[in-house]
C-alpha cells in the first residue's frame, strides 16, 4: 500500500507523490527568494520550505498541481514541516490527477441531503424558509461541494455541507433541551451560517481567498445573500424574521474580534456561536489527535491557544480508544 504524508515517522525519509495547495514565493531575510508550500494528499496537510527558488520554479510549482516530491518529516515549533530534497512536476501515467490527493469527508452526499431535508422540515416560519431554500438553490452543487474553511477546521472537500449537517445534529438535540428555543431561527442559522464561504473561497482545490472573501468576507456575503434573497422573493426586507435571521448571521462568530460586526443579541445567536465553535473545536483536535499515536502530544493547534493535546494510552471498555 503507498504510504502517505502522516504514515511516515519524523526523521524518516520519503519519496511521495502529493498536491500542491497553496505556494507563497516570499523573500527571506537575507534576501534570497524561497516558496513557502503547503502540500497535501487523503492523510493531512504538511508544510515545506523550498530554497533558493528560480523564476521559473515559482511559475512552475503552482498550486493544483501535483508534484513528486523527496524529503524528510521533521518537526517545527510543533508543527510536521517536511524538509525538501527534490521536486519534481508529476507526469503522465504516472498519478497526477488532483482529486487523487484531495482530503474529503466520509459522509455520503445522500446521507447529507437528508440530514438537511430532515432540518428544513423544522423551520416552520414560512418567510424565513422560503429565504433559506431560495439561498440554496442558488448556491446549488457549491454548498456541498466547497470546504468549510481554508485551513483549520473542514477544510475539506465537502466539509461546509458536513460542519452544517454535525452542527444540526446539536441543535436538534438543544431544541430538545430548550424548547424555548425559536428552531426556524436557530436551525436556518446554522444552515446559513458559513454559506458565504461559497463566495469568499475559490473552491475544494487549493483553496484560497476570492477578492471579494478578502475586502468584505463570508460574515457580511451570507447577510447579502438574506437581503438579496428577500427582495427576489417580495418579502419585506424590514420584517422581524429577516432582520433576526441576518443578525444570527452575522454575530455568529460572537465577538467583534473574531470577526462579527455585531454581538449576539439574541437568544439563538448565542447558542449558534456556541455550536459552531464546539464544532469547529472538535475537528480540529480529532483531526490533531487523529496524526498523534497513544502517550503522545499532538501538534500544536494555532486556533486553540496553540495547545497540543495528549492522547491517552488507555481504551475505554467499549473497545474504542480515548
Amino acid at each position: 500500500m503507498t504510504k502517505r504524508l502522516f504514515d511516515y515517522k519524523e526523521g524518516e525519509d520519503f519519496e511521495a507523490y502529493v498536491l500542491i495547495k497553496s505556494a507563497d514565493a516570499r523573500v527571506a531575510r537575507n534576501g534570497k527568494p524561497f516558496i513557502a508550500f503547503t502540500f497535501q494528499d487523503q492523510s493531512g496537510t504538511m508544510n515545506g520550505m523550498f530554497w533558493s527558488a528560480t523564476e521559473e520554479q515559482k511559475t512552475t510549482f503552482q498550486p493544483g498541481r501535483v508534484v513528486q516530491l523527496r524529503g524528510k518529516r521533521t518537526n517545527y515549533n510543533g508543527q510536521p514541516q517536511v524538509q525538501i530534497t527534490g521536486l519534481r512536476v508529476g507526469q503522465e501515467p504516472e498519478p497526477v490527477d488532483p482529486h487523487l490527493y484531495m482530503e474529503s469527508i466520509e459522509m455520503g452526499r445522500d446521507e447529507i441531503e437528508q440530514e438537511l431535508q430532515a432540518s428544513l422540515a423544522l423551520v416552520m416560519d414560512p418567510v424565513i424558509a422560503d429565504i433559506v431554500q431560495h439561498i440554496l438553490k442558488q448556491t446549488g452543487e457549491k454548498y456541498f461541494d466547497f470546504p468549510a474553511a481554508m485551513r483549520n477546521h473542514h477544510a475539506v472537500a465537502g466539509g461546509l455541507s458536513f460542519h452544517s449537517i454535525t452542527m444540526l445534529r446539536i441543535a436538534r438535540s438543544l431544541l430538545e433541551i430548550y424548547p424555548q428555543l425559536n428552531s426556524s431561527l436557530l436551525l436556518a442559522g446554522v444552515i446559513l451560517h458559513d454559506i458565504g464561504k461559497t463566495v469568499e473561497l475559490s473552491g475544494p482545490m487549493s483553496t484560497e481567498y476570492t477578492l471579494e472573501g478578502q475586502l468584505i468576507g463570508h460574515i457580511v456575503i451570507a447577510a447579502e445573500m438574506i437581503d438579496e434573497a428577500a427582495r427576489e422573493l417580495t418579502i419585506d426586507p424590514e420584517s422581524e424574521q429577516v432582520l433576526a435571521l441576518k443578525h444570527v448571521i452575522l454575530a455568529h462568530h460572537g465577538k467583534l474580534e473574531y470577526g462579527s460586526p455585531v454581538t449576539p443579541r439574541i437568544l439563538e445567536a448565542q447558542i449558534l456561536h456556541h455550536i459552531d465553535h464546539l464544532d469547529a473545536t472538535m475537528d480540529m483536535m480529532t483531526n490533531a489527535l487523529s496524526k498523534t499515536e497513544p502517550g503522545n502530544f499532538s501538534q500544536k493547534i494555532f486556533p486553540l491557544e496553540n495547545r497540543a493535546f495528549y492522547k491517552p494510552k488507555f481504551v475505554e471498555e467499549t473497545g474504542h480508544e480515548s
